[in-house]
């Protein structure tokens, strides 16, 4: 078929009538969701094994991703292909797993194999499909209806409308359950310990220097050890202690460079800057990095034992910019 003229006028106009369609559509399902939607959430939350997601073609795609927002957010599920189900795969589901089926029409007939399994085996079966007299919800044990709404298609063929709902309706549920289990971004953190998001969630305590690394001197220490300190630790840095352990100073090259007439003359005490800036180990690294921003002579900080003046170790900028922090 040969394309039309460029209209750039339709081809915007077309995006918005889909957007506002489906944006319409999820708001009439957010209106509708009712006492199942939360007897499906406590289902999921009290499952002793799996949520095992399943659907065909794009409900499949849908079920995917559902599966993936599950894991990733503390809920252990797998996504199981509906079509290798009848071939071997059923054998990844057991007694102690909800089986959650998805389908627009309710009747697809892939799944025929899936709901027959779960009925023979007493597993739970939640089902989602827009007919509420579809064998799918008349064979499950929990059920959510969704609203019918026009596919965006021109069409009105090409699942569109409906995966967009099924997929918000994926992401209430995984969120429900996220509250109901108070799940913290420190929770969120284990399960994405890599890229940007295990950059993000990092904590200062996952990145410190620790014990013996630490450059430390007594107040009274004189500078020629002061600069050995310096020198073996390589943070070009040293933090100054009190008799009881506690930091009160820091020797930065600024501080050496200022008190360069007769620097070995003179104790740490008498050179160190006071009452440096700091963190704790709880603190997420992105705060030790906003709080090094603040100065543009700040590249390392010391971290500070939680309610106290101890140090515990120390955070460089360059080991924020090693996990894509900066």
């Amino acid at each position: 078929m040969a394309p039309k003229d460029i209209n750039l006028n339709s081809i915007i106009g077309s995006g918005q009538r889909v957007l506002r369609l489906e944006a319409e559509a999820v708001l009439t399902l957010a209106d509708t969701l009712d006492d199942s939607f939360a007897e499906v959430v406590e289902v999921l939350l009290h499952v002793p094994g799996r949520i095992i997601v399943s659907g065909m073609g794009k409900s499949g795609h849908i079920a995917r991703k559902i599966a993936a927002t599950f894991a990733s957010t503390g809920a252990p599920a797998v996504f199981v292909h509906a079509g290798e189900a009848s071939h071997g795969d059923l054998g990844m589901i057991t007694r102690h797993d909800v089986v959650m089926l998805l389908s627009n029409s309710g009747e697809t007939p892939e799944l025929a194999d899936l709901i027959a399994y779960t009925r023979r085996c007493n597993i739970p079966l939640v089902g989602i499909a827009s007919r509420a007299e579809s064998t799918l919800l008349r064979k499950a044990d929990h059920a959510i209806v969704l609203p019918r709404a026009p596919e965006a298609c021109p069409n009105g063929l090409a699942p569109t409308t409906s995966t967009t709902l099924t997929l918000a309706l994926g992401d209430a549920l995984a969120v429900a359950l996220m509250e109901q289990r108070s799940f913290t971004p420190e929770n969120y953190r284990d399960f994405h310990p890599g890229g940007m998001l295990g950059a993000i969630l990092s904590t200062v305590e996952d990145l410190m220097h620790r014990a013996k690394d630490l450059p430390l001197v007594q107040t009274e220490t004189p500078m020629s050890d002061v600069l050995l300190e310096i020198t073996s630790k390589n943070f070009g840095m040293a933090g100054v202690v009190d008799n009881s352990g506690q930091l009160i100073g820091v020797i930065t090259d600024g501080d050496l460079r200022r008190n360069m007439d007769g620097l070995l003359n003179r104790t740490a005490g008498a050179v160190m800057t006071p009452d440096p800036q700091t963190i704790e180990p709880s603190a997420l690294a992105s705060a030790a990095v906003a709080k090094m921003n603040s100065s543009a002579n700040i590249t390392k900080l010391f971290v500070l034992e939680d309610g106290s003046r101890v140090p515990v170790g120390i955070v460089s900028i360059h080991d924020c910019l090693r996990i894509g922090l900066g």
